[in-house]
C-alpha cells in the first residue's frame, strides 16, 4: 500500500487555500492542503506497525513547528506546480531529514526539499503563467504553530486518509 507523511495547517487556513485549489488543483478532492514531509512510498501490511514505531521514535524529541506561509511560488520549468512557500523552520527541516533517512524507507527524495503547500498543478504552460501572475498579486501571509503530523495511506479511489497521528513536543 502507498503511504506518505504530511502535516496539515489549521482548518481555517485550509478553507482559504481550498478556495483556490478547487479551481486549479487536480488533486483537490484527494487530500486537504498540506506540507509533504515524505513523498509517497510503499509499505507491506506487516511493515506498517514497525514504521509507526520508527516515526514515533524519530520525532519524539522534536518541538512543534512554526508554520509561516509567505508568498506564492512555482516549480516551473521543472513542472507547472504553483504553491504557497513555507519558510524554513528548524524542526520542519529536521523532521523531513529524519523521515527521509528512516529505517523503513529505502528510496531517497526525487527533489530538494522546498517546504510548500500546493495550490495548483497539472496546468498547461499558458494556464500556469496566467494563474501564477494572478495569485502573485494576492496576500497569503499566514503564521501558526503546528504540533502534529500524520502518516497517511492512499485508498483505492486515490484519496489519502490518516493512518496515524504523531504529536510534537509530547503527546
Amino acid at each position: 500500500m502507498r503511504y506518505g507523511v504530511a502535516l496539515f495547517p489549521s482548518k481555517s487556513f485550509q478553507e482559504k487555500i481550498n478556495s483556490y485549489r478547487k479551481r486549479y488543483d487536480t488533486h483537490y478532492a484527494w487530500i486537504p492542503p498540506h506540507v509533504t514531509l515524505k513523498e509517497a512510498f510503499e509499505l507491506k501490511d506487516d511493515e506498517v506497525e514497525a514504521a509507526v514505531r520508527n516515526i514515533r521514535e524519530l520525532s519524539s524529541d522534536l518541538r512543534p513547528i512554526r508554520l509561516v506561509v509567505t508568498k506564492v511560488g512555482s516549480f516551473y520549468p521543472v513542472n507547472n506546480v504553483i504553491y504557497l512557500r513555507v519558510e524554513d523552520d528548524p524542526t520542519l527541516l529536521e523532521l523531513h531529514e529524519r523521515l527521509n533517512s528512516a529505517r523503513f524507507i529505502q528510496d531517497k527524495p526525487k527533489y530538494r526539499f522546498v517546504p510548500h503547500i500546493t495550490i495548483a498543478q497539472d496546468l498547461s504552460d499558458i494556464e500556469h503563467a496566467d494563474v501564477l501572475d494572478r495569485l502573485k498579486m494576492l496576500e497569503f501571509r499566514h503564521e501558526e504553530i503546528v504540533d502534529r503530523f500524520h502518516l497517511l495511506y492512499q485508498t483505492e479511489n486515490r484519496t489519502w486518509k490518516i493512518r496515524e497521528t504523531f504529536y510534537l513536543g509530547g503527546e
